[in-house]
């Protein structure tokens, strides 16, 4: 079952991403809040309020009917040079909420989420998104990409291997808000053509 927002299509040349699977690996009976228009401060409550990991479902209508204020965002904006910036929200032992600033150009490495999965929403800018797939034999292949637009969401699930960035001919900054269960430890990094897998632990922002 697809929950994706609709998508175009674009020329990976270079560009980034994450993956539409949206069902969920491992299922939670935590009794959840009321998920219509959650603020910031909402969202947190559901988060602290689960006793298991959310489902990626669960997850995916949050932030889908989420209504963020720009005053609720502004202590986690932030943008430097060279990378994109990791604002951390909230977290506990069954899932963290960040905010990630980009300038155009920035980009993740293309990875996994190594046992967890995420969901993803655009909250101003346009965002590129690319898929992998992985063969131990001919390694890392493209899958497809896809561009998201303010307001639009995206889920990945355990197995799968994307890229996510702000591409440079955007002109423009790009914030999204990322929800991942359970948390995110090492991950997984991947290159194109090639069977070699390196480890990768991202860095978070003391806001």
């Amino acid at each position: 079952m697809s929950r994706t927002s609709q998508m175009k299509t674009f020329n990976p040349g270079g560009t980034s991403n994450l993956s539409t699977h949206v069902e969920p690996t491992i299922e939670t009976p935590a009794e959840v809040p009321n998920t219509q228009s959650l603020s910031l401060a909402g969202l947190v409550a559901a988060l602290n309020a689960q006793q298991g990991r959310p489902r990626l479902e669960q997850i995916y209508e949050w932030l889908e009917s989420a209504e963020i204020s720009c005053k609720e965002l502004e202590p986690y904006l932030g943008f430097k040079e060279g990378n994109y910036w990791r604002h951390r929200v909230c977290r506990n032992e069954f899932a963290e909420m960040l905010v990630l600033c980009w300038r155009p150009g920035h980009r993740t490495p293309i990875h996994d989420h190594n046992g967890s999965h995420g969901v993803v929403k655009v909250y101003d800018g346009v965002m590129w998104e690319t898929t992998f797939v992985f063969d131990e034999v001919k390694g890392l292949g493209y899958k497809s990409g896809r561009e998201r637009s303010r307001g639009e969401v995206t889920g990945s699930d355990v197995p799968d291997i994307h890229q996510l960035g702000n591409p440079e001919v955007s002109g423009q900054d790009l914030i999204t808000i990322h929800i991942y269960a359970p948390p995110l430890g090492v991950l997984k990094t991947y290159k194109v053509g090639s069977p070699e897998i390196d480890l990768y632990t991202p860095d978070d922002s003391q806001s």
